[in-house]
Order: C-alpha cells, then structure tokens, then sequence
C-alpha cells in the first residue's frame, strides 16, 4: 500500500468519519461520498486511491457501527494508521477488510502531503518524503487472510466453499 497522507488529529470520532445524517444506508459507494465531509470537506476531492490516513489516539471512538470503516475503505483509503484505536472500530475495521496499523512514532512524525509505504505482511511503514522506517508487528495470519479476502464475511464464504 503505497500514498500520500491525510492527516487528522486525536478523537476523531465515528460522527466525524461519516455523519450521523447519512446512516439510512448501508451502501458503501453513498458511505463513501460523505467520509470526512463534517471534519474536512475538501478531503475527498484531494484524496486519490491508494491513499493513507494518519491520525492521533483514540481514532474511530463513539459508536460502534461499520460504517465509519466503511465509509473509508469505500473512499478509497487503503491503510489507517493511528497512535491508537478505539476498540470497536479496530474490530470492525479487521471486519470489513480494511488495514490499519498502530505506530505512535509514525503518526507523530507523519505530515499531511506526505507520502507513505505500507507492508503488512513485512511489519514496516515507510515514509518517502521523510525518509523514515516504523517497525509494527506484522499481522498475524489470519488476520491478513481476512484483510486479503476483503473482509470477515468473504473469508468466512471462501473458507466454507473449500471445505466444501
């Protein structure tokens, strides 16, 4: 995973991620339209697939429904990575296929614009623009497995059909 970072801060909320208003669907294209809009209304229209966001401690609190995870992925986000995560949406990110790291040493150090190398299978995040290395545990297998398979529920599909 490989592009440039939208960086936000400490406590961004589910609320912040994809408003309350826009929770009467469930389709991720609609979702999607609207990621971020609340916090940074420009974010979409600089955001270009491929991309990262950066964010401080805390990011995904509030409630926990999928669509705040969703909501990313479907914009195009391919990787989040955050000094922290709320629980709920670190599960629920896992859930619906989309990668997100823990590294406070690369959140802090990461600036908006700059341009980001992530390798999960690795346990490294490299920053091209800072010329900087951050070492994560890789995931564990299944965890890739699942984020490889596009989410929980794929991987549950494919597992069942090879076992027939």
């Amino acid at each position: 995973m490989k592009g440039k970072v939208h960086k936000f801060g400490d406590d961004v909320n589910t609320d912040a991620i994809i408003p309350a208003r826009y929770l009467n669907t469930s389709d991720p294209a609609e979702l999607a339209a609207h990621c971020m809009e609340d916090t940074d209304p420009d974010f979409l229209k600089r955001m270009q697939p491929g991309d990262l966001i950066v964010g401080g401690k805390n990011f995904g609190c509030g409630s926990s429904r999928e669509h705040a995870p969703v909501a990313i992925k479907a914009s195009g986000i391919s990787c989040v990575i955050a000094k922290s995560f709320a629980r709920i949406f670190f599960r629920n990110a896992i859930n619906i296929g989309l990668p997100i790291l823990i590294c406070e040493e690369a959140a802090a150090d990461a600036k908006a614009g700059d341009h980001m190398e992530v390798n999960l299978e690795a346990g490294t995040i490299r920053n091209l623009t800072r010329h900087s290395t951050y070492s994560v545990p890789p995931f564990p297998d299944e965890m890739r497995r699942i984020i490889d398979a596009g989410g929980l529920m794929p991987f549950v599909k494919k597992t069942l059909a090879r076992k027939g």
